[in-house]
């Protein structure tokens, strides 16, 4: 097999970069012409690497790195987990041809080999952030062999484990947490309904208590109300958490969660209660979706989740916190851990996207650019560079903010629970977001190779599209966040005081000033860069609060004003969140010594400031930066697009995802698609 050498700088134009290949082409058969040798070789990749990978990817995976190799190799080890030999190594992924029920039932067997291997231990009776952190780093390698798997295990135990332990109080922690922890207990999570998905305090479900005989019944009045998209309810699960309207004594006291059995020990549905298949989906199909109806379904006063709220023997509604609306934010604690573990393995799930195409564009090559020469690499072509590796930047920064994010949440106090929201919330949306647009160009990246599902990259995006809307539509959930922002925005400003929170106090300080003409230097500054960001949230924030003030003195209410000014809602967002990621990118490079890793993590930072510059209407929409900037922004992301190709290689290695993890594609595509390789 040839052997290709790719230099350590900048390619240039065209003649140059003709002139490199020419030069670190080497045939395998010089019986053929260049063209039609290479045609027949995969050269492996070798390169001299700039800068330590395994450092990199401590950056990237940021902890737990023993924890997630150990998981790897006893996925590796099994034969659960498909292996298959193809192109030479062995690769491990779900069998996609299998039935949906085949799905499922593996998805179960391999639960159980991890249960037996000793994987879940101390997930739910164990505290603190160390073992928090050990358990985010478990689940998403996981998520990088599989999606269901992943779902599976997050409803179980961040859902309803999660639950039990939020709402929960000793009672219930005793009696269900361990049985959680070892499955005997198979639990899922009922807060969806028909009629109501996002809007969680309009769900339909009823459930009121008969003090005589110390029980809540639980019922579903309706059609719609109905529990809808429940992960695990069609097949497996035993328990689930129902989320219902508490009505007490004719006064409804609003969504409150209670512990209902649906199956017995052997798997019969239990009394009162009905289940149906939400049948075949899109991706996922080794998750078990079901409905659940509730017809007056019993359950004892003591499985009401009770934390937040208790009823008493007679019947009396008890809560130390008043306010309504304090209450039910309290109910949605849950789903901050699901955003968190959704957004973070959306990053991964980017990654494998990004190293298989990447990987497959360093051995892979198309037309000839001088006559009788080799054909060139894919992605030394640099329209094949400005696809991928501004998304390649985009999912380093990334990276640094799911940290970030994972950090928050596990060092969470009541104080930072609004802040974890917020930020939840938008790295989520923006992130998922992120994932399905990198997924769908490493798929065209890939060619027809990209539509075979051994090649994962294809069916990468049926998998993860559900994350656009589940544990909060992304869109509804961006509003949310700029709904925060203003309520912080005119608080402070009604009490005349500084800005304190969600990272706004940069608005206290003098705004901004973007030079009329950029140069080079200035564009790749950091400086530059986040005064650029400052500028655009700081004057979205005061645009979105004075249309909405406007909307007010004209009578409409605050939440039609909301509504009216739905684009700035949005346009906001995205600022607050671009602004989010790039400082924690800033943080984590200026953490370094310097050093070619510090060098190559600044051009990614640039290409990322710089993409969102170009990308983001809002910056010429409304004058942060002017038509001959933008151009200059243009020219900027190119130039950063051949400084990074050299690196390519060495920067989705830093993902630290191992080659059987991967696909044929990213190794040696001719010998994986070889009669050999179809006969073995």
């Amino acid at each position: 097999m040839s052997r290709q050498s790719v230099p350590n700088r900048a390619l240039q134009r065209t003649q140059i970069l003709t002139n490199h290949i020419l030069q670190s082409s080497s045939p395998s058969n010089s019986s053929l012409s260049p063209n039609v040798c290479l045609q027949f070789s995969a050269p492996e990749l070798t390169e001299k690497f700039d800068f330590d990978v395994r450092e990199m990817r401590k950056l990237l995976d940021a902890h737990n790195l023993e924890d997630r190799d150990w998981l790897f190799g006893l996925m590796i080890q099994s034969k659960l987990f498909n292996p298959q030999k193809r192109g030479g190594r062995v690769f491990v992924s779900p069998d996609y041809n299998q039935s949906m029920e085949q799905q499922r039932e593996m998805t179960m067997k391999r639960i159980a080999y991890f249960s037996d291997k000793g994987v879940f231990d101390g997930w739910l009776t164990e505290e603190g952030p160390k073992a928090e952190l050990k358990k985010l780093a478990i689940f998403e390698v996981v998520g990088i062999y599989d999606h269901s798997l992943a779902i599976k295990l997050g409803v179980h135990f961040f859902l309803w484990g999660g639950a039990i332990q939020f709402f929960g109080t000793r009672r219930h922690h005793e009696k269900w947490l361990r049985e959680t922890e070892n499955y005997v207990v198979k639990g899922c999570f009922s807060m969806t309904e028909l009629g109501h998905g996002s809007n969680v305090r309009g769900i339909e479900t009823v459930t009121t208590y008969d003090s005589n005989t110390g029980e809540f019944i639980i019922n579903t009045p309706c059609e719609s109300a109905q529990k809808y998209w429940i992960g695990g309810a069609a097949n497996h699960a035993t328990h689930t958490i129902v989320f219902s309207q508490l009505v007490i004594n004719g006064t409804n006291q609003g969504v409150h969660a209670f512990i209902a059995q649906i199956r017995d020990a052997d798997g019969n549905i239990c009394p009162n209660i009905r289940i149906a298949d939400c049948g075949h989906k899109i991706g996922l199909n080794g998750v078990d979706n079901g409905r659940i109806w509730f017809d007056n379904v019993r359950v004892p006063r003591e499985n009401l989740l009770n934390s937040v709220a208790d009823v008493s023997p007679d019947g009396q509604y008890l809560s130390s916190i008043k306010d309504s609306d304090q209450r039910f934010a309290a109910f949605l604690a849950p789903l901050t851990s699901g955003r968190v573990t959704i957004a973070v393995n959306a990053v991964y799930s980017s990654k494998i996207g990004l190293a298989i195409a990447l990987r497959y564009s360093l051995t892979r090559r198309a037309f000839s650019i001088t006559p009788n020469g080799p054909e060139v690499l894919l992605l030394d072509y640099p329209s094949h560079q400005r696809r991928l590796l501004p998304l390649l930047a985009k999912t380093y920064a990334m990276s640094f903010a799911g940290n970030y994010l994972k950090l928050l949440y596990v060092k969470r106090t009541p104080e930072t629970s609004k802040t974890i929201h917020v930020v939840s919330s938008a790295f989520k949306a923006t992130i998922t977001w992120h994932n399905m647009q990198t997924l769908q160009e490493c798929r065209e990246a890939c060619g027809g190779q990209g539509l075979k599902t051994e090649n994962r990259v294809g069916h990468l995006k049926g998998e993860y599209d559900v994350q656009s809307t589940f544990e909060g539509d992304n869109n509804v959930l961006m509003q949310q966040v700029s709904k925060a922002l203003i309520a912080e925005y005119l608080s402070a400003k009604k009490k005349n005081k500084p800005l304190r929170a969600f990272g706004l106090e940069h608005i206290n300080k003098p705004c901004p000033v973007i030079p009329s003409e950029l140069k080079s230097s200035t564009l790749r500054c950091s400086q530059f860069q986040i005064d650029a960001f400052y500028l655009r949230e700081r004057d979205l924030l005061q645009r979105f609060a004075s249309e909405v003030s406007l909307h007010q003195a004209k009578g409409e209410s605050k939440e039609y004003a909301f509504m009216l000014c739905h684009q700035l809602a949005e346009d906001l967002g995205r600022a607050f969140s671009e602004r989010a990621i790039l400082q924690n990118f800033i943080e984590s490079e200026s953490a370094l010594p310097s050093g070619s890793l510090k060098n190559v993590l600044s051009a990614l930072r640039s290409m990322y400031a710089l993409v969102c510059l170009e990308e983001d209407p809002s910056f010429l929409r409304y004058g942060y930066l002017s038509a001959d900037n933008i151009a200059a922004v243009r020219k900027e992301v190119s130039k950063l697009c051949s400084e990074l190709r050299p690196h390519a290689l060495a920067l989705v290695d830093s993902f630290g995802i191992p080659a059987a993890f991967l696909s044929p594609i990213a190794f040696d595509w001719i010998e994986a698609n070889s009669w050999s390789s179809v006969q073995g």
